[in-house]
């Protein structure tokens, strides 16, 4: 039984990464040039891609910092899979990325987690927030629920609003499923994955 809770185990592989500049809006092409080199991303059940750090600004391109990763979070007999593709080269858009060394981060139980941006069809904030109390209450989660700054991102042809959101007050158990199923949907656009934080100030950020 524990080896099969192992293997069912959800993981960040955590990728140094080397590169000069990215899009700021770059979830859709890095989703597919990922997916060129891990098919299966797109079948895995909980499969994501954590949005990368970008240097700050308003210019339409941002610089990549030397401490920017690419976070995959995956079930953990993923991760060999992932670690083999250390080295490789992606291009996202005209801009190359090479993939460096990689290490396997496991998930931990926090009282406070928050997702940089949750996907919907709703635009409006009440509307979103009823959405994610009805999908909250299958995944039987409680905690108090904080909803953030309103955003978009380009997929393909069309336009997706997201929100970022922060929960607190969660119980162990009830913090690592969330952290494992996520909310809403576009897990490797970035959205819906939650990680942990200190501070409930986040949320607005």
């Amino acid at each position: 039984m524990e080896s099969m809770q192992a293997q069912d185990a959800t993981v960040d592989a955590v990728f140094a990464l080397s590169g000069s500049a990215l899009l700021r809006d770059h979830a859709w092409p890095l989703q597919q040039a990922l997916i060129a080199i891990w098919p299966w991303l797109l079948s895995d059940v909980g499969a994501g891609v954590h949005p990368l750090k970008l240097v700050p600004g308003v210019g339409r391109e941002a610089l990549l910092s030397g401490r920017t990763r690419l976070i995959v979070r995956a079930q953990a007999h993923r991760y060999e899979a992932l670690a083999g593709a250390v080295g490789s080269q992606v291009d996202v858009e005209g801009h190359t990325l090479q993939l460096g060394s990689t290490h396997q981060r496991v998930l931990q139980p926090h009282a406070t987690l928050y997702a940089y941006r949750v996907a919907s069809t709703c635009t409006d904030e009440s509307e979103f927030m009823e959405v994610v109390q009805a999908e909250l209450a299958d995944l039987g989660i409680a905690g108090e629920r904080v909803c953030g700054k309103r955003q978009s991102l380009q997929m393909d042809d069309r336009e997706v609003t997201t929100f970022s959101m922060m929960l607190h007050g969660l119980v162990p158990e009830q913090s690592l499923r969330l952290q494992q199923r996520g909310l809403g949907p576009h897990r490797l656009l970035g959205c819906g994955l939650f990680v942990p934080h200190k501070s409930a100030a986040a949320v607005g950020v």
